[in-house]
């Protein structure tokens, strides 16, 4: 690969055979160098997390001009270490994880395998996207989703992010989308979250399904707002989560002496 071109990283949370990151790969391949590294199978909702009782393994599935695909047995998170640590032989220009099948607005942010891995990114000083359609179909159309990969992407890769932020980008699921939106994360959390059903043996069992109940549908500024109204949301996401003026509340602790306990 030419080292006068930038060099994207790509990975995702649905796995490497998944429709949403061919779409991404696709829209993006003439920006830059590609390498992807994507879970051999689905990760969702892995949001931040390694593996650490096995070891991980890669395979290397297709070697192009300016293409290179592997697969690993672990995460999201796991696939951006090995690919920094062990693969490419400088620090990528991007980081692109997606385009995830399903939203990830919200409180989903947390949850997400997606926005796990540009996270990574984020934390290694890497500008990285996370991608997400509003639509879970293994077949859904990332055809409007694509032209805002590659808008939002060459973006980036011109004027960088600044340190410390990635963003969580998702799209409505609609052919007519009306623009983008630069948003705060909506309020709200998953309800009712599991069916209680019996396997063969009558023993209960639970599957993971629920109800998102957004606390302030009003909030006009939010992601789920621009969404439900045809925009692409765009979040502004910190990895510092220190909430810097609630150290002023909880200041006086540190005049609290064991003496006082």
């Amino acid at each position: 690969m030419s080292n006068n071109k930038p060099l994207i990283l790509i990975t995702n949370d649905d796995g490497v055979d998944s429709k949403g990151i061919a779409c991404l790969i696709e829209a993006v391949k003439d920006l830059g160098n590609i390498v992807v590294m994507a879970p051999q199978g689905p990760q969702s909702g892995m949001s931040s997390s390694i593996t650490s009782m096995v070891p991980l393994r890669m395979k290397l599935l297709s070697k192009k001009d300016n293409l290179l695909i592997y697969s690993c047995n672990g995460t999201p998170v796991d696939c951006i270490k090995l690919a920094v640590g062990e693969v490419l032989d400088r620090k990528p220009d991007l980081i692109l994880s997606g385009i995830n099948h399903g939203t990830n607005s919200s409180i989903c942010i947390h949850y997400s395998g997606t926005m796990g891995a540009a996270i990574e990114g984020c934390i290694m000083g890497i500008p990285s996207l996370g991608f997400s359609l509003c639509n879970q179909s293994d077949d859904a159309d990332f055809g409007a989703a694509m032209q805002y990969v590659r808008l939002i992407a060459k973006k980036v890769l011109i004027e960088g992010l600044p340190k410390g932020i990635c963003l969580n980008i998702n799209v409505p699921n609609t052919s007519m989308i009306k623009g983008i939106k630069i948003c705060s994360q909506a309020e709200g959390r998953w309800t009712s979250e599991f069916m209680k059903s019996q396997d063969a043996l009558q023993q209960d069992v639970y599957w993971l399904t629920g109800r998102f109940a957004h606390k302030n549908p009003e909030n006009s500024n939010s992601d789920e707002s621009a969404l439900n109204n045809g925009f692409v949301s765009v979040v502004p996401c910190k990895i510092d989560l220190t909430d810097y003026q609630a150290m002023e509340t909880f200041q006086a602790w540190e005049n609290e002496t064991i003496t006082n306990l």
